[in-house]
């Protein structure tokens, strides 16, 4: 299975007409950033689409990160062989950096707020 890419809220062409897809690793991560940027609750049909991070910035940034992990497990609970494994808020730029396991694979998602 693949997925088509998406970049700033548009699909990413593939210079050939068409859409940028992937595949593997990269598939599940563009799964995961499309979950926990949108906001959940936003799609009717679908409640459980998206991820509460929107509501971390409300949080004290030194538990944005553990609040955080918690968002972002919740959000991604659907996934097949994915886990949270922690997360890191980086106040200057004012992201979360969330570190996942996939198949014994370590990847990190960068989502900014």
């Amino acid at each position: 299975m693949s997925v088509t890419q998406i970049r700033d809220g548009d699909y990413r062409p593939d210079g050939q007409g068409g859409f940028a897809e992937s595949e593997g690793a990269q598939e599940v991560l563009e799964r995961v950033l499309f979950q926990l940027t949108a906001r959940r609750g936003r799609f009717p049909l679908l409640p459980q689409v998206g991820s509460r991070l929107y509501l971390l910035l409300r949080e004290k940034p030194s538990v944005r990160g553990s609040v955080g992990a918690s968002y972002a497990a919740e959000a991604l609970a659907g996934e097949e062989d994915l886990q949270v494994t922690g997360a890191e808020w980086n106040e200057a730029a004012c992201h979360l950096e969330v570190t996942l396991l996939w198949q014994g694979e370590s990847l990190r998602a960068c989502v900014p707020l």
